[in-house]
């Protein structure tokens, strides 16, 4: 995890280097092992350096061989060091001697703009071309490495890990996008390019362009598959399968130059990464340390009997932070000025403490099971493939399976399933039976009744200033918002690769980047390995869920590997309990602050009325709790982010 951040002067003067190192010391939080500047003319590249394989000890960057004719500046770790030098024919004598950026640069003299079709890992660069006068810039699959621009037409082309290095230039207008705003007060995200500035972009996850006096020209140079499918004979071939996969994720991420570190929740995601990576370290390495947040007094949050099992199979050393000893508010100051927005998570603060104990430990590396659940996948549209399929049977066979495991009940399951793909059909292709479907409308499941109502009455329409929402065109924006989110995939594969591919992956990779780098730490997400997404998305629906366990290939492939008690686990710990508490316990002077003493920065962007009485609602623990807490922790948060820009 490094900075790297450059300018173009499209306009042909020169770039100083003294406007490097402005932007490069907003960043050098990121980096404690040195920082480069490479100038030539009208472009310049730098980077503050983070060592964290052993090969990025030996490598300075930006760098600038084949006589200054290419540079490249990388934030990078490539999974595939070997195969790329075996088709560069880069002798394996040299392998310690070249790093990921130096290969990347090699493959791009090699196969020009191409080159980035070969990579695999987590990855952003730019690659400065003389010859073409050109920038060549892109970014990994799945968006676990930054990359923020600013592009002001025909004059000059900045772009950086962080945003906060763009605004270190006189040259980037410091405007607010209230667009942005209005959708993270209506929880929307669609877009994945725009930023809470209205001058500044992000790449896209899987994008590259290049940038030259001719203009930008950007295309997305990879994407999933999702007629790809894998066959295979047999359940256990499907487990083999996933845990060769997992493992290959895992261990190519543990090339490290120092310590390593485990992300421990006691879920099926972390502790399968924790587990994997124990065994491959090896009685004769050094052990894994792991870090888990406790909770002595919202003891419906600790997961202490589902960590306790890993670590007693040794082989690591955890460390622990006590997750409700402090609010959700604390450092969210400094949270938002390191991840350049309003904080998203209401759990982030917690992850902070986290990270504190990862510094204190010279943890640079740490693995995270970050939406292991997406990766593989609930299986739950296969119930869906049933019902349209007209495989009654089956479908009731998996219902009763899932309400042994407190899901639904089977009656009210069936109901609604018969609404949606036997009955309402049936209505629509004949008229003449609408008074009839009327009826039926009003027998079936309440929450079918539920989730309509709510679709036409989003919370956001009382909890927006309605000037405001008007201004930004909310109703418009949040309707083909819908429409996009509200199409019902015809199968789960189709549905699984809705969830794969949606800009809010890139965008929560994104702020988990920005919050480490605080701390001078890398993460690293096994569950986000290219070839295992590829894999968990060609499997047959039956992998996904199969007699009413969910993610079930996974937990047959870590058989022998993870304590049953967590294999075999059903549920998922809610934080909500932890974060009404805090509030209720440590933050009221910051509500009341924020929502009552002086409102001002939310005032044009927010319904004050509605929101102090959805306080009120949560102070006396009425019916409406999470929502209005949700209301309440997204104005503070908001509101101390305004508050400094």
């Amino acid at each position: 995890m490094s900075a790297i951040l450059g300018i173009y002067r499209l306009d042909g003067c020169w770039v100083l280097p003294s406007n490097l190192r402005q932007m490069t010391q907003s960043l050098d939080h990121r980096g404690p092992d040195g920082s480069e500047v490479w100038v030539q003319k009208s472009v310049g590249l730098s980077q503050q350096r983070l060592c964290t394989t052993p090969e990025s000890l030996r490598e300075k960057l930006p760098m600038a061989p084949y006589d200054q004719r290419l540079a490249i500046t990388a934030d990078v770790r490539l999974d595939n060091r070997q195969e790329l030098m075996t088709l560069l024919e880069i002798p394996d004598a040299r392998a310690d001697e070249i790093g990921d950026g130096r290969l990347i640069l090699e493959a791009y003299a090699r196969w020009g703009e191409a080159c980035v079709e070969k990579l695999l890992g987590d990855f952003a660069f730019a690659i400065w071309d003389a010859d073409r006068q050109a920038l060549f810039c892109a970014r990994d699959h799945f968006g676990v490495k930054p990359f923020y621009y600013h592009l002001a037409t025909d004059k000059v082309f900045l772009f950086a890990s962080e945003i906060k290095a763009l605004f270190a230039l006189p040259e980037t207008p410091r405007r607010l996008n209230k667009e942005r705003i209005g959708d993270y007060l209506a929880d929307v995200f669609s877009d994945g390019e725009s930023t809470f500035f209205c001058d500044i972009k992000r790449l896209p996850a899987a994008h590259c362009f290049t940038v030259s006096r001719q203009g930008v020209r950007a295309r997305r140079y990879w994407a999933l598959d999702p007629e790809r499918e894998t066959r295979l004979a047999t359940n256990d071939e499907y487990a083999e399968a996933f845990r060769e996969h997992f493992t290959e994720a895992v261990r190519c991420r543990l090339r490290a130059s120092g310590p390593v570190g485990s992300m421990l929740s006691g879920g099926l995601d972390s502790s399968s990464i924790t587990c994997v990576a124990r065994d491959l370290c090896g009685a004769n390495g050094p052990s894994l340390k792991t870090f888990s947040a406790v909770f002595d007094t919202v003891t419906k949050c600790d997961e202490r009997a589902f960590i306790n099992p890993v670590l007693a199979r040794n082989g690591v050393d955890p460390h622990f932070v006590e997750g409700d000893r402090h609010g959700p508010f604390k450092n969210l100051g400094r949270i938002e000025w390191h991840v350049d927005q309003p904080a998203y998570g209401p759990n982030c603060d917690m992850i902070w403490s986290i990270y504190e104990s990862v510094q204190a430990q010279g943890v640079r590396i740490l693995l995270d099971g970050h939406d292991g659940d997406t990766t593989v996948s609930y299986g739950d549209r296969y119930l869906h493939e049933l019902a349209r399929n007209g495989k009654w049977i089956a479908l009731t066979s998996e219902l009763r399976a899932l309400a042994r495991h407190d899901g639904p009940s089977v009656s009210d399951s069936l109901k609604a399933f018969g609404w949606h793909y036997g009955i309402n059909p049936l209505f629509r292709k004949h008229g003449t039976l609408r008074v009839a479907r009327r009826l039926w409308r009003r027998s079936v499941h309440g929450a079918i009744r539920e989730q309509e109502v709510n679709t036409k009455q989003p919370a956001w329409r009382s909890f927006l200033n309605p000037t405001f929402a008007a201004e930004v065109n909310m109703e418009e924006r949040y309707r083909a918002w819908r429409q996009t989110v509200s199409q019902t995939a015809s199968t789960e594969r189709e549905a699984h690769h809705r969830m794969l591919s949606h800009p809010m992956q890139a965008f929560a990779l994104e702020l988990h980047d920005s919050a480490a780098a605080a701390f001078r730490i890398e993460k690293r997400y096994p569950f986000w390995d290219k070839r295992l997404v590829e894999f968990c998305l060609s499997l047959p629906s039956t992998q996904k869920l199969n007699q009413g366990w969910t993610r079930v290939v996974m937990r047959r492939a870590m058989e022998g590997i993870l304590p049953a008690s967590i294999q075999w686990r059903e549920d998922k710990t809610d934080f909500v309990p932890r974060l009404a508490y805090g509030i209720r316990t440590f933050e009221r002077d910051e509500v009341d602050e924020a929502i009552v003493q002086n409102p001002g920065p939310i005032e044009e962007y927010i319904n004050l009325s509605a929101l102090r009485q959805a306080r009120e609602r949560f102070d006396n623990k009425g019916e409406d709790e999470p929502a209005d807490m949700f209301k309440i922790w997204m104005s503070v948060s908001l509101a101390l982010w305004l508050k400094h820009q």
